[in-house]
């Protein structure tokens, strides 16, 4: 899978996002696993940074919204867990390859493996349909679409991706913003995200080794995984820089030690 066609360009705009089998190789895909295990082998987290990662909108106040460790995660990697698996004392109730929802936000830059998934050709080739993506934390034409590669099956029983078709039509209803310095909580929100009729949602399954290119304001999600199957991927976004500016209002920021790479030029 090298290129684009056109019906896949028209797809992606409709729909708002898009898989694609077969864009890396079972191969790389063992590499990366690997790595990662060798990097959550070795994570030494400190009790009072043991953050658990969730996207609904009272806990994340409640958890990132606190936490120093997750704002300044941006330029370093830092592991972020799921619920329940700390017992009171900040001591891992499951084995601790278990215990991650996930590892961010810059293997993309001190992972050599990582960074060369991320600035492969492959997913040059693929920056195409970015073009009509969204107007998401840049000012005033922002684009970011999302690139989530399956490192394994992604199928119903162990959390694929569920989208609504053409739900980036509708703008979005919630921001996460940094507050102003000093303030507390670290983040907050701009507006509420709505309530989404279940009907609507339609599965993304993907084999190891597909990808799935995820525009800005699609509404997505996935389910708890409670199959005995993991489900590993490598995500990451990509911006459109030019005439754009990164609103200072993003909990995410880039810092002199690590700019925001180019994918190209």
């Amino acid at each position: 899978m090298d290129v684009l066609t056109e019906q896949d360009v028209k797809k992606y705009r409709e729909d708002g996002y898009l898989v694609l089998e077969g864009v890396f190789s079972p191969e790389e895909c063992e590499e990366l696993r690997a790595r990662m295990s060798d990097i959550v082998e070795r994570m030494d987290v400190p009790s009072h940074c043991r953050t658990q990662f969730t996207t609904d909108h009272d806990e994340q106040l409640k958890t990132q919204g606190n936490a120093d460790y997750f704002i300044t995660s941006g330029d370093k990697i830092r592991f972020f867990f799921e619920k329940g698996v700390f017992d009171d004392k900040g001591e891992f109730t499951v084995p601790r390859e278990r215990s991650l929802n996930k590892v961010g936000h810059a293997l993309h830059a001190h992972e050599p493996l990582f960074k060369s998934i991320t600035h492969s050709p492959k997913v040059q080739t693929l920056v195409t349909p970015h073009q009509d993506a969204t107007f998401l934390y840049t000012e005033p034409l922002g684009r970011v679409m999302g690139v989530w590669i399956a490192l394994e099956d992604a199928t119903l029983h162990n959390g694929c991706l569920w989208f609504i078709p053409g739900s980036h039509n509708n703008g979005i209803t919630r921001r996460m913003v940094r507050t102003p310095k000093g303030s507390f909580p670290l983040t907050d929100f701009i507006g509420r995200e709505q309530n989404y009729d279940d009907s609507l949602f339609v599965p993304a399954p993907v084999k190891k080794g597909g990808l799935v290119l995820i525009h800005g304001e699609v509404v997505h999600r996935s389910a708890e995984n409670t199959s005995d199957a993991s489900r590993h991927v490598y995500t990451f976004h990509i911006m459109e820089s030019e005439n754009t500016r990164w609103s200072p209002e993003n909990w995410l920021q880039p810092t002199e030690e690590l700019p925001f790479p180019s994918l190209y030029t």
